[in-house]
C-alpha cells in the first residue's frame, strides 16, 4: 500500500480559485487598458487548455464506454444497476427542467431585454430529432473521431463493448489492450487536469476581457435564471436526494466531489472532467467496477445543467423575444426533449444543439440561437459544473439504495489533494461488490 507523497503544498482547489481570481483581474486589466496583447495570450492559454483536454475525448469516451460495459460482467446484478442508473438519471433531469420551467415563467426573462428578433441569427449547427436518431449510427469508424461527433463514438463503443461480452473469453485480449489504452489515456489527461489553475486565468481573463460586464446587462434576468437553477438543482435537489434517498450527509458528498465540479465549471467540458468525476466518485465509497460504468455513461447522457435547466429556461427567453405564446403542451414538450434527448448534448462544450433540437420540436425561430450565443461562455460554467456534480451523484444514490456503497469511505472523503496525485484512484484496497 503506498502512501501520498503531495508534489505541492497548495491545494488543488485553491490552485483553481487563485487562477479564478487573478484572470478576473488580467481581463479587467486587459479590458479597462484596451491591451490587445493581453486579449491574445488570454485567449491562447485558455484555448491552449480546451485544445488539450478535446484531444483526448475520442479515444478516452470510446475506450470508457468500451471498458465501462465489459466491466458490469464483474458486477453482480448488473442489468439492475444499469437501469437504475439510467432510471435515476431520467427522475433528475425531469425535476431539473420542472424547476428551469417555474424560474422561466416567474421571470419572464425575455421582457424588457431591448432585443428584438434583429438581433438573432441562424446557429452553424442545429438539431433535429431526425438528425438525432438518424446521427447516432455513423457512415464509416474514422469520422466520428475526426468530426468528434461523441454520440456516434458511444454508439459504436457500445457495440463493441455489448460484442465483447458475448464473445466471452475469446475478446479477452481486446479488453486488455482496451483497459492498457484507457489508463494511458487517464494518465495523459492527468496531467492537462494539472494545468487546469493555468487554463482558468486564460478562459476567465478572455472571457471578462471580452465579453466585459455590459452584456451581461441586456441578458441579466437570463443569467441570473440559469445560475439560480443551476445552484437550485445543485445545493437543493441534491442534497435532499442524498439526505432522504441515500440517507448520507450532503456536506460530505460536496466536500468529496468539489474538485471535480469545479474543473468542470473553468474547462466547461463534462467528458474532459470525466477522469476526475469518476476518481471522486470512487473517493465517496462507489464500487470501482460500478462507477467506471455509471460515470462515463453520465459524462456523455446525464446534463442537468445543458439539457434541462438551459433549454427550458432559453426556450421561454426565445419565444418572448419574439412574441410567441407557448402553452401547457409545449411546456410538456420541453421536459420530453430534456429528459429524452439529453445525450445530444454529448458532453463537450455548449448546449447549442440541445437548445436548437427544444426549439426546433416547440416550432420556434432558429435565430434565436443566435440571441444566447455570446453570452454562452458565461452560462455555460455554471451548466457544466451542475452537469457533473449529477455524474457524480446518481452513482452515489443507486451504490447506496443497493446497499453497494461503501460508508466509511464517503464518511472520510476528501477531495483537497485529489489532483495532486497520479493514480485514478487512492490506495484503498479493492472492494468487491456484494449482492444486493
Amino acid at each position: 500500500m503506498s502512501s501520498h507523497t503531495k508534489s505541492f503544498k497548495v491545494p488543488f482547489w485553491a490552485q483553481i480559485l487563485a487562477g479564478l481570481v487573478l484572470g478576473v483581474l488580467l481581463g479587467w486589466l486587459a479590458r479597462s487598458q484596451d491591451l490587445s496583447w493581453l486579449v491574445t495570450t488570454l485567449e491562447k492559454v485558455g484555448d491552449t487548455f480546451i485544445g488539450l483536454l478535446k484531444l483526448a475525448v475520442a479515444p478516452l469516451v470510446f475506450f470508457a464506454i468500451l471498458v465501462s460495459i465489459t466491466n458490469l460482467r464483474k458486477v453482480n446484478n448488473a442489468a439492475r444497476l444499469a437501469s437504475r442508473t439510467l432510471l435515476w438519471f431520467m427522475i433528475t433531469s425531469l425535476i431539473a427542467v420542472s424547476i428551469g420551467l417555474v424560474i422561466g415563467l416567474v421571470t419572464n426573462p425575455g421582457s424588457g431585454t431591448g432585443l428584438t428578433p434583429k438581433d438573432g441569427g441562424k446557429p452553424e449547427t442545429t438539431g433535429s430529432w431526425i438528425d438525432f436518431l438518424t446521427g447516432i449510427v455513423p457512415t464509416d469508424v474514422i469520422t466520428p473521431f475526426t468530426e468528434l461527433n461523441v454520440l456516434q463514438i458511444v454508439f459504436m463503443a457500445a457495440v463493441a463493448g455489448i460484442a465483447a461480452l458475448k464473445l466471452g473469453e475469446k475478446a479477452q485480449p481486446i479488453l486488455t489492450l482496451s483497459e492498457s489504452v484507457l489508463s494511458l489515456l487517464q494518465k495523459a489527461l492527468w496531467w492537462v487536469i494539472r494545468l487546469a489553475p493555468i487554463g482558468t486565468i486564460g478562459l476567465i481573463g478572455y472571457a471578462i476581457a471580452t465579453y466585459g460586464w455590459d452584456l451581461i446587462g441586456k441578458y441579466a434576468t437570463f443569467t441570473a435564471d440559469i445560475y439560480i437553477g443551476c445552484l437550485l438543482v445543485m445545493f437543493g435537489v441534491y442534497p435532499t436526494l442524498l439526505a432522504t434517498v441515500a440517507k448520507v450527509n450532503p456536506v460530505q458528498f460536496f466536500k468529496g466531489a468539489w474538485p471535480a465540479i469545479q474543473l468542470a465549471f473553468v474547462s466547461r467540458s463534462s467528458v474532459g472532467t470525466m477522469p476526475l468525476t469518476q476518481k471522486v466518485t470512487e473517493r465517496l465509497g462507489v464500487p470501482k467496477e460500478y462507477a467506471s460504468f455509471a460515470v462515463p455513461f453520465g459524462a456523455t447522457t446525464k446534463m442537468d445543467g445543458c439539457a434541462a435547466i438551459y433549454p427550458a429556461i432559453a426556450a421561454i427567453f426565445v419565444a418572448q423575444i419574439f412574441d410567441i405564446q407557448l402553452g401547457v403542451g409545449d411546456y410538456l414538450l420541453i421536459a420530453f426533449v430534456s429528459v429524452v434527448g439529453s445525450a445530444a448534448t454529448a458532453g463537450l462544450t455548449g448546449a447549442t444543439v440541445m437548445l436548437t433540437l427544444t426549439l426546433s420540436t416547440l416550432g420556434l425561430p432558429m435565430e434565436g440561437v443566435g440571441l444566447l450565443l455570446a453570452i454562452d461562455p458565461i452560462l455555460d460554467m455554471i451548466r457544466t459544473a451542475t452537469n457533473v456534480a449529477g455524474q457524480a451523484l446518481i452513482p452515489v444514490l443507486v451504490s447506496a439504495r443497493e446497499k453497494l456503497l461503501d460508508r466509511d469511505a464517503y464518511a472520510t472523503a476528501d477531495g483537497s489533494d485529489l489532483a495532486l496525485d497520479d493514480e485514478p484512484r487512492d490506495a484503498r484496497p479493492e472492494r468487491v461488490p456484494a449482492a444486493a
